[in-house]
C-alpha cells in the first residue's frame, strides 16, 4: 500500500480537488483500494507498480489534465511511513499532535541544506532530519512556527518537493496503508 501527499490543494478554496474525484482519478490509473484521508491532499491505494518516484509522476500528471493545475506529488510505502514514526527523534507520545510535524521530501537532504539556519536563535522550536524527512517540534503549533517560516524559504528547498503533515495525519497514514 502507498501513500500520495498531494502538497497544496483544497488550502484557502483554492486549486480545488474534491476527494471523490481524487479517488476516482486514482482508480482510473489502475489503482486498488483507493481511500482519501482528510480534504487535505492525502489518498491511500494499492499498485501493481513499485516505483514510488514513477508513481508520483503520473499521478501529478493526472491532476493536471483533470483540474487544470500543477500539483506536486510524494508517494511513499507503508515501510517508509512506518519507519517515519518509529525514528521520530522527538517524544510523540508525550506532545500534541499540534506540536509535531513531519515534512516529506522528494528526494534525501543533508545538513548542509541547512546550515544557514540559526537554530539555537528558535528555541524551544527544534528540528531533526531524518530519511527524505524532516520532524519539526514547534510547541505553539505550525501557524505561530518562526522556525518552520524559515525552514520552507525557497533557498532551503531548492529543487525539491516538500510538504508537510502534523502528527496525527502520519500516524493515520501508517494505519491506512497497513497491509
Amino acid at each position: 500500500m502507498y501513500a500520495a501527499l498531494l502538497r497544496g490543494i483544497n488550502v484557502g478554496g483554492s486549486r480545488k480537488v474534491p476527494m471523490a474525484d481524487l479517488r476516482a482519478l486514482l482508480t482510473s490509473l489502475g489503482h486498488d483500494a483507493v481511500r482519501t484521508h482528510l480534504q487535505s491532499g492525502q489518498a491511500v491505494f494499492a499498485s501493481g507498480r513499485g516505483d514510488e518516484d514513477v508513481l508520483a509522476a503520473e499521478l501529478a500528471e493526472a491532476v493536471q489534465e483533470r483540474f487544470g493545475f500543477p500539483v506536486d506529488v510524494i508517494v511513499r510505502d507503508h515501510a517508509y511511513l512506518k519507519g517515519i514514526v518509529e525514528a521520530c527523534p522527538f517524544p510523540a507520545a508525550e506532545l500534541a499532535a499540534r506540536q509535531l510535524h513531519v515534512t516529506y521530501f522528494s528526494a534525501p537532504v543533508d545538513a548542509d541544506r541547512f546550515a544557514a539556519i540559526d537554530a539555537p536563535a528558535f528555541r524551544p522550536e527544534e528540528f531533526r532530519l531524518g530519511d527524505r524527512a524532516l520532524y519539526l517540534y514547534a510547541p505553539d503549533g505550525l501557524g505561530r512556527s518562526k522556525l518552520a517560516e524559515a525552514l520552507a524559504r525557497p533557498r532551503v528547498n531548492k529543487g525539491l518537493i516538500a510538504t508537510s503533515r502534523n502528527w496525527n495525519t502520519v500516524t493515520k497514514l501508517v494505519e491506512l496503508t497497513s497491509p
